[in-house]
């Protein structure tokens, strides 16, 4: 699985967010990108209680939200929406994650748990 760390690729900086899912159960964000640092992501605080994570092929804002969840939402490569998948499966993440295209259609969903 890649985990090219590093910013995000230049082919990726200037669309939309095309990513969103909830992390279910997890209420600190801080855990979370914790988690993606372990695995070379780059990370960074961007409010109070969320963090931006990324590498080459993906980037995603986390923001805890009411109750034990934490909001992902941000830009994937498509080719890696499989590879996003896999590294929350890997952190032991139950999930759901949404793929969108440049006319905000949903191109695909997978979850976990639940």
């Amino acid at each position: 699985m890649p985990d090219d760390s590093g910013d995000l690729a230049p082919e990726w900086t200037d669309i939309s967010n095309n990513v969103c899912g909830i992390l279910h159960g997890h209420r600190d964000a801080t855990l979370v990108a914790e988690r993606f640092e372990r695995l070379g992501w780059r990370s960074r605080s961007s409010s109070w209680d969320g963090y931006e994570v990324g590498t080459t092929w993906c980037e995603v804002e986390l923001e805890p939200v009411d109750g034990q969840d934490v909001l992902l939402n941000g830009v994937v490569d498509p080719s890696h929406f499989d590879d996003l998948a896999a590294l929350l499966t890997r952190c032991g993440a139950t999930y759901t994650l949404e793929l969108f295209d440049e006319n905000d259609n949903l191109l695909r969903e997978t979850r976990r748990g639940g």
